[in-house]
């Protein structure tokens, strides 16, 4: 009952999509009814022709000549009408999954980051693409099919009962043989179709992660666990693929037996009542024709049944998706930051991931103008937590954080997030050219601009040795350049906005220390009279900053300059220690 009331559910949500399409609808409707009524009727014209040919020397040519005549104009109205109807049912489709697409993909851009953390990135993927294809496919198949599967049922019951009422009465208690199998087999599909689209969401997923982080996989030598989780989502993948075909399948053949029946039953009392001159023989001909053409829809319907369900399975993950609950939106009088001076202030700041999991408590920190300020502590006490609030890409459960003097939930996300640059230890490049990497598509920067960023940032000489200077193409993620390289990039661009905030997490953690070097001295460059927070694991590399804050289960433990924090001989004395101990 439950997973009935869900596909009402996602069903009155289709016609939501649809509704907007109503005009293409009910051109697509009369067009069914015009191409469903020209068919109807060859089947008397048939009949007719019959009654002309009954005995030697008793045929009527032109008779059946202009009947004749007739059937090839009706052929030819039909499928004038069936093609102009398939061109609305494809507009009706298509745009309605264009709609689905653009709502859904407008959803991610305004999803919580809480919400893309917990879930795959594959598995979101494969909902705006794949399951928005299998509901196409669905989706085409019941305008194409379901219409003029509906229309012909009841438009040859209507020409049967203008012929002959009894006969009809026959075909009419047998049919509902057909629903109640149709029925029965629905039933058990959608829940295998539901379990059918999840799997293959988990399968994106892992196939996704696999492949973006190839090199991880080999390095640790993964291979063998990423086969046998593959397998395990594949093997189910295809248990519940086959259950939900098996029962997709057996709706063709119990349908099939019961349209033998019909027209065994139309046969009969066909023959009998043609012998007793209740109808003549083309009359007869015209019955068998329309006991065909009446069964044949309850096999394209139980079809298409069978092809809605697998439709709405994957439609309802994909407004799963659509209505998730929206980050925060912004304050009607929230302000665009603008000229500030990089003064931040926490003050009694309390968060947490996850409820009952206490992470940042009661947190205090005032950085001024110009101040660099270092992050240090051991993995999982809060440092990059710290950098998520202060872009603002999770909120505080309570307190507030201040820029400017102004609480950042009164600040447009938007213009927070452009006063901060951002450098992190993963880097982030993709398919273009250099200068694309670097403008990030901005064309109102000059080409003097980005050779001077790079120049800053000593990214300038590997740059003039590469095939085409800053027009050499390089691929997903930077392709073949080095991690130095990489992250020489990140800065270069960075430099280049000169933002009057800077962030860098981890920024050098996966760089080989003469590298290092060279991206510390593009830092210091960087840094020159801006605010800046530094996440760091070596500790060599924050040695020359103002302040240090040591972090330790989501509270601040020790703040100082580098210096006196080894004189106080805490934590951080105890941590750079082990550090030059383990060197």
């Amino acid at each position: 009952m439950k997973g009935d009331a869900n596909q009402i559910q996602t069903l009155k949500k289709v016609l939501h999509y649809i509704k907007k399409y109503r005009l293409y609808v009910a051109e697509s409707l009369i067009l069914a009814f015009a191409a469903v009524a020209l068919t109807l009727y060859v089947p008397v014209l048939t009949g007719r022709a019959i009654d002309l040919a009954l005995g030697k020397g008793q045929v009527d040519f032109q008779g059946i000549g202009r009947i004749l005549l007739q059937i090839a104009v009706m052929a030819g109205l039909t499928a004038l009408a069936q093609w102009c109807m398939n061109l609305s049912n494809n507009k009706i489709t298509y745009g309605v999954i264009r709609d689905i697409r653009e709502q859904a993909f407008r959803r991610i851009q305004v999803l919580p980051l809480k919400y893309i953390d917990g879930h795959a990135h594959g598995e979101i993927v494969s909902r705006v693409i794949a399951d928005t294809d299998q509901f196409a496919d669905g989706l085409l198949m019941g305008f194409t099919q379901l219409f003029t599967g509906v229309l012909t049922i009841f438009g040859t019951l209507g020409f049967m009962l203008s012929l002959h009422v009894t006969i009809t009465l026959v075909v009419v208690l047998i049919t509902p043989v057909s629903f109640f199998v149709a029925g029965f087999i629905a039933r058990r599909t959608y829940h295998m179709f539901q379990l059918q689209s999840k799997a293959r969401g988990e399968q994106t997923a892992l196939i996704d992660e696999m492949i973006g982080n190839q090199k991880v996989v080999q390095a640790y030598g993964h291979e063998r666990e990423a086969l046998e989780a593959f397998d395990r989502i594949n093997d189910r993948l295809q248990s519940y693929s086959l259950q939900a075909t098996f029962f997709s399948s057996i709706t063709n053949p119990s349908t099939r037996f019961v349209n033998s029946l019909v027209y065994t039953g139309v046969a009969f009392a066909g023959a009998l009542t043609a012998l007793r001159g209740g109808i003549t023989v083309g009359q007869l001909s015209c019955f068998l024709s329309y006991a065909n053409q009446y069964t044949k829809p309850f096999n394209e319907i139980s079809g298409v049944i069978t092809e809605l369900q697998n439709a709405l399975a994957c439609a309802a993950r994909i407004f799963d998706l659509i209505e998730e609950e929206p980050q925060v939106p912004e304050s009607p009088e929230a302000k665009v930051l603008t000229d500030t001076d990089g003064r931040v202030e926490l003050s009694h700041v309390w968060f947490s991931y996850v409820p009952g999991q206490k992470l940042i408590q009661d947190f205090d920190l005032q950085v001024k103008p110009g101040q660099r300020v270092a992050i240090v502590g051991p993995t999982g006490c809060g440092k990059s937590t710290v950098i998520n609030l202060l872009m603002r890409f999770y909120d505080v459960d309570s307190g507030q954080i201040l820029v400017n003097g102004t609480d950042i939930r009164q600040i447009t996300r938007e213009s927070l997030r452009d006063a901060y640059g951002m450098v992190l230890q993963e880097t982030w490049l993709r398919s273009g050219t250099i200068r694309e990497n670097i403008t990030m598509g901005d064309i109102r920067v000059t080409e003097e601009e980005i050779i001077a960023a790079a120049k800053a940032t000593k990214a300038h000489s590997f740059i003039r040795r590469l095939p085409k200077g800053y027009d050499t193409v390089i691929g997903e993620d930077g392709g073949s350049l080095s991690q130095g390289q990489k992250q020489l990039l990140c800065i270069t661009r960075v430099m280049l906005r000169r933002p009057p905030m800077l962030i860098l997490d981890e920024a050098t953690s996966s760089i080989d220390t003469r590298t290092e070097i060279q991206v510390q001295n593009a830092f210091a460059r960087l840094m020159e009279g801006r605010t800046s927070f530094i996440v760091a694991h070596r500790l060599s590399t924050i040695q020359g900053a103002d302040v240090i804050l040591v972090m330790k289960d989501g509270n601040i433990i020790e703040q100082g300059s580098h210096s006196r924090l080894l004189k106080l001989g805490g934590f951080y004395a105890k941590l750079y220690q082990s550090q030059f101990a383990a060197e």
